[in-house]
């Protein structure tokens, strides 16, 4: 019987096939956007089992698991690492049709050359077999890497981090692993003792006081600064929306000791002075060259029990509302009419926002960059087969397909490089499909660097790494 995970996996014709095979599988990842630990990559670590590899940190895996429902105990709690495995174990067979499974499959055989499918069954010898790996040396971080074929990562860093892992990196890994500057804990402003907290904690780093808006931003261009001459070239934002509103330097700087002082901004107070924060932040995005990446449209922490026990990043969020066109476009304009608009990649979580969004990017292309703003690859609940079929037609159909900078993980897992290939296989598939209906030709001289850009050149060159 033919493996579940096969050569042609997804790849539903001739074309797809030849597509896939000669233009895009052996391309090197270039991962422009994860949340992988640069402590983990300098350290080299080497991870005990599969459960610590593979379902640690992973939110994905917990829902599912909740869903099906397995107790907390073996999600994040105090189970054992085999006792946990084999709750995600029965609960894989109840995830046929969501991407879970086919990632699943995928990993175990592209990591540990397993072609059972996961099941109560099959845990023990699949668990054993790939834990026995994963404590070789083939298997620590670095390797893993190598085996992925991974040519650049962009990890996802904090302002007030010293990047001391990244310096380890530099002449220490062939693999370029750069930090990514995320600063969104000073547009987080709803708990003022948190802001406060994080406020002292930027002042360590900067060995600067902070005493009004000036002085942040001062401190905040300087870390940007340090990012830079540590090979960082792309900042990331994590916004529920994008905030407008004008506002005077005086409201700002009131604004800002109000939050010093430990209260809580009104609803204007608050649109004003995270408006003023962004467009600071993206003219330093410009003034370095960087590119600016946008992911909006995230209700997170939706449970407000289980935040408070657990946290954020911990599978109890959701798909929020469509975005307000009127806001992103004055936000790009504000930007773009003083010549500030770095190169831009906005990301969206509601499939209703995908074709908005894509015309939107267009209305900001004005010749001097290739697709100087970009629409993202198809993001977190929406990195799926339905949801990246849609994400290609749409951009094909509103956009342009050609200069699609691709895929990234957005994983925190080690285990997720697949995610890359999977993409891969349903560009492929996708194109492949349109030419045997004869809506695409069929010539190598068109094809080719289509595949070729979409898999790898395409962000090679958007970047300039």
């Amino acid at each position: 019987m033919k493996p579940f995970i096969h050569d042609n996996f997804l790849l539903g014709n001739k074309t797809a096939e030849k597509l896939y095979h000669k233009y895009s599988e052996n391309k090197p990842v270039i991962d422009f956007h994860c949340h992988l630990s640069p402590e983990l990559i300098a350290g080299n670590h080497q991870f005990t089992n599969l459960t610590q590899a593979w379902l640690k940190g992973d939110h994905y895996k917990w829902r599912a698991m909740r869903t099906n429902g397995v107790s907390e105990k073996f999600c994040t709690g105090n189970a054992t690492d085999i006792e946990k495995f084999k709750k995600w174990a029965e609960t894989v067979p109840a995830t046929i049709g969501n991407p879970l499974y086919h990632w699943t499959h995928l990993e175990l055989l592209r990591y540990f050359d397993i072609t059972e499918l996961l099941s109560p069954s099959t845990a023990t010898g699949i668990y054993e077999k790939a834990s026995a790996l994963l404590r070789t040396h083939e298997f620590s971080t670095r390797s893993i890497i190598r085996k992925m074929n991974v040519e650049i990562i962009c990890t996802t860093d904090d302002p007030a981090d010293n990047l001391e892992h990244h310096l380890k990196l530099k002449d220490s890994f062939e693999i370029k692993v750069l930090p990514t500057f995320r600063p969104d804990n000073v547009i987080k402003i709803e708990d003022p003792e948190k802001f406060i907290m994080y406020i002292k904690k930027m002042e360590q780093a900067s060995e600067k006081d902070i005493l009004n808006f000036d002085s942040l931003i001062e401190v905040l261009d300087r870390r940007h600064k340090f990012f830079h001459e540590m090979g960082c070239r792309l900042s990331d934002h994590g916004l529920d929306r994008f905030y407008f509103a004008t506002s005077t330097a005086a409201e700002i700087n009131s604004a800002f000791s109000t939050l010093l002082s430990g209260k809580t901004l009104s609803t204007e107070e608050a649109e004003k002075y995270k408006t003023a924060m962004m467009l600071e932040l993206c003219r330093m995005n410009h003034k370095r060259g960087w590119t600016q990446q946008f992911h909006i449209g995230a209700l997170r922490n939706s449970n407000s029990r289980m935040f408070r026990q657990m946290g954020p990043d911990t599978g109890w969020d959701s798909i929020g509302p469509a975005q307000d066109p009127f806001n992103i476009s004055k936000f790009l304009s504000e930007l773009d009419r003083n010549d500030q608009l770095a190169k831009t990649i906005l990301y969206n979580l509601n499939p209703a926002d995908n074709e908005m969004m894509i015309t939107m990017t267009g209305n900001f292309n004005d010749g001097s960059i290739v697709s100087k703003v970009q629409y993202g690859a198809a993001w977190w609940f929406l990195d799926q087969k339905n949801g990246m079929e849609k994400h290609m037609k749409d951009l094909a159909s509103h956009g342009l397909l050609r200069r699609f900078i691709g895929m990234v993980t957005d994983s925190r897992s080690f285990m997720s490089y697949p995610r890359h290939e999977y993409f891969r296989r349903l560009v492929c598939n996708f194109l492949g499909e349109e030419v045997e209906k004869g809506l695409i030709p069929e010539d190598e001289e068109l094809l080719k660097p289509l595949i070729e850009g979409i898999s790898y050149r395409n962000a090679k060159e958007y970047f300039g790494f």
